[in-house]
């Protein structure tokens, strides 16, 4: 996926930096030794064949002079943290990280290096097998999603926060989730971005229905973009959940198998909800005004991140703005 935030290097900094990782004895001669791999949307991966003939994966952060969204700040160094407290508090299978550099002095972003893993993206794959192998995937990502969601903190918002609110002591789900809200159409504000609908408008839908928050009282970390594009597999199998950058401590309930449904990912979601042990059909009432305000979180992103990335064809923000629409809906106002 193209977008200006991914920080692609010429092959004199992708070899100081293998140098600097792992020996100047392991850096690549010739060509053909770093692919871009293609499928993200934010960071620049590329998978780089040492000297010795081993597979690492190399993961860049965004240009230093790209502006970003304000949930999107510092979101390597968060991955980095999850990775690590991902793998060492669970069975579900992330990369080992093998060297992280945050100096900025042969590149102008941090970077880390992680351990390649040699499977098929679960998204790409997605429409070649067969309905069993849908639902048996899904299945098993709603039962490591599960895992993850067990992972609790002592405070709700993205870990080690220092900016804005999101993660201020003391504060309530209500408060941390309404100032997600607030910081996106902030971000959109400053953009211009035309959203079809009234900024203050949103804002005050996010407040006027926030009760139902307060039914979230333990901070649990939340994946939030564990799609099956984030999913890799081998052999039937899960063999590694990849991306972790987003995470943050709040409700389950906004986990992207949850999404799945609104997204027009039944089978993901039916399968998703098997494995974690919830039936999305059973959500009570305060559940279902959740999905519903976290379901307006996500697509208000959509919408905006558009303008971010550099998007120069119109398709991504169409579709969003049209989803933003029928979300709208949802909370009784219609075109």
């Amino acid at each position: 996926m193209e977008s200006i935030t991914k920080n692609r290097q010429p092959a004199s900094a992708l070899r100081a930096i293998v140098a600097r990782a792992f020996g100047s004895d392991q850096v690549p001669e010739g060509a053909g030794w770093a692919e871009e791999l293609g499928h993200g949307w934010f960071n620049v991966v590329y998978a780089i064949r040492l000297r010795d003939g081993r597979r690492v994966a190399l993961k860049i952060a965004p240009p230093a002079g790209i502006e970003v969204m304000t949930y999107e700040r510092g979101m390597l160094a968060r991955e980095v943290a999850a990775l690590e407290l991902i793998g060492r508090r669970t069975d579900v299978p992330v990369p080992t990280v093998l060297s992280y550099d945050t100096s900025r002095e042969l590149c102008d972003a941090e970077y880390f290096f992680m351990e390649y893993v040699d499977a098929a993206n679960l998204g790409v794959v997605w429409d070649e097998l067969s309905d069993g192998e849908c639902d048996r995937y899904a299945t098993e990502l709603g039962a490591a999603t599960r895992q993850i969601n067990e992972i609790t903190g002592d405070r709700f918002g993205v870990p080690g926060a220092t900016e804005p609110d999101s993660a201020k002591p003391g504060a309530g789900w209500r408060e941390v989730f309404t100032g997600m809200v607030s910081d996106v159409l902030d971000d959109g504000l400053r953009r211009g971005v035309e959203l079809g609908w009234d900024y203050e408008l949103i804002r005050g839908l996010s407040v006027q229905h926030a009760e139902c928050l307060d039914e979230v009282t333990v901070p649990r970390l939340v994946e939030w973009d564990l799609w099956h594009s984030n999913v890799l597999v081998r052999d039937g199998a899960i063999v590694s959940i990849i991306d972790h950058e987003r995470v943050f401590y709040g409700d389950p309930l906004m986990e992207a198998g949850f999404a799945a449904a609104q997204l027009g990912a039944q089978a993901l979601a039916d399968g998703f909800a098997r494995g974690y042990g919830l039936d999305a059909r059973e959500f009570t009432a305060a559940e279902q005004s959740r999905r519903r305000l976290y379901d307006l979180h996500l697509t208000l992103i959509m919408v905006i991140e558009t303008v971010y990335r550099g998007h120069t064809d119109p398709a991504e923000y169409n579709f969003a703005r049209g989803r933003l629409d029928r979300v709208m809906a949802g909370f009784g106002h219609h075109r």
